[in-house]
């Protein structure tokens, strides 16, 4: 951490599971005179600047008596919670990067989201699966155990609608016909194609699935760069051991007039010897 706190290194060190929430980056970007070139920069950005402020606030009799498995890293005075007045007039909007195949990491995710933001549900959610090895591509099968975790949540009303993020046309096809819940939204890599593929535009329109646009890579942060920031931030000698599970994004749009009245990230990772 940029001012080295024993009493924070000494939590962080007994920690196997740990939860970051950034707060609220759009007062962030207001303080802030340079803007991160890309969506993982900014990820890397968000956790380093939560660690250390967090770190910053932890006293010593903390580190001694505050000790526990599950680490809770956040910025408080960023964060803003969504009365129940309010909750009419906004929409909350998630993509969930998942960084394993535990298809349960989307529950835990989606409660955590709704707890930390003082919401009973999501207006939607858009899943983001972990890359497979390069060549090989993403079939029905492999998205089949995360949509049911998805339609289980939507049918327990945590989860208004869900949608998907650069599947063609084929497997988008093939999922719609498949579920019980249909994918409401999928996003568009405009990076790797510059125009909607016209077959695509085309089943999207004819079964009412929105198509959106989308500029992040298809690994938002890897292992290796998440295991370096943590180790840089906490000087924690085993901070190998930390393996991201998930990340989540989070945009809450004033709907009357469509703009983004706060937006940030959570992030849990787990040691990987627990």
């Amino acid at each position: 951490m940029e001012t080295t706190n024993p009493a924070a290194q000494r939590l962080f060190s007994q920690a196997t599971v740990l939860n970051m929430h950034t707060g609220n980056l759009v007062n962030w970007n207001r303080q802030k005179k340079k803007c991160p070139s890309s969506p993982g920069e900014e990820l890397q950005d968000c956790i380093r600047a939560t660690l250390n402020e967090w770190s910053s606030k932890i006293s010593p009799d903390q580190g001694l008596d505050l000790a526990h498995a599950t680490l809770e890293c956040s910025m408080p005075q960023a964060a803003e919670v969504i009365t129940p007045e309010e909750r009419e007039e906004l929409k909350v909007s998630v993509k969930l990067f998942l960084t394993g195949s535990d298809a349960s990491s989307i529950r835990s995710a989606v409660e955590l989201a709704c707890a930390t933001l003082g919401v009973s549900q999501l207006d939607s959610v858009i899943i983001v699966p972990s890359p497979l090895d390069d060549g090989i591509g993403i079939t029905l099968d492999h998205l089949k155990p995360f949509w049911e975790v998805l339609e289980l949540l939507v049918q327990s009303q945590k989860i208004a609608t869900i949608g998907t993020s650069d599947l063609d046309k084929t497997l988008l096809e093939q999922l719609h016909s498949w579920a019980q819940v249909k994918p409401s939204s999928n996003q568009v890599n405009l990076a790797s194609c510059c125009v909607m593929p016209p077959d695509l535009t085309a089943f999207a329109k004819e079964y009412d699935i929105q198509l959106l646009t989308h500029n992040d890579p298809k690994e938002l942060m890897s292992v290796t760069s998440f295991q370096e920031t943590i180790g840089d931030v906490t000087k924690d000698p085993q901070a190998t051991e930390w393996l991201l599970d998930w990340v989540l994004r989070y945009s809450i749009i004033v709907k009357s007039r469509g703009i983004i009245r706060s937006k940030g990230y959570l992030v849990q990772a787990k040691r990987s010897n627990c």
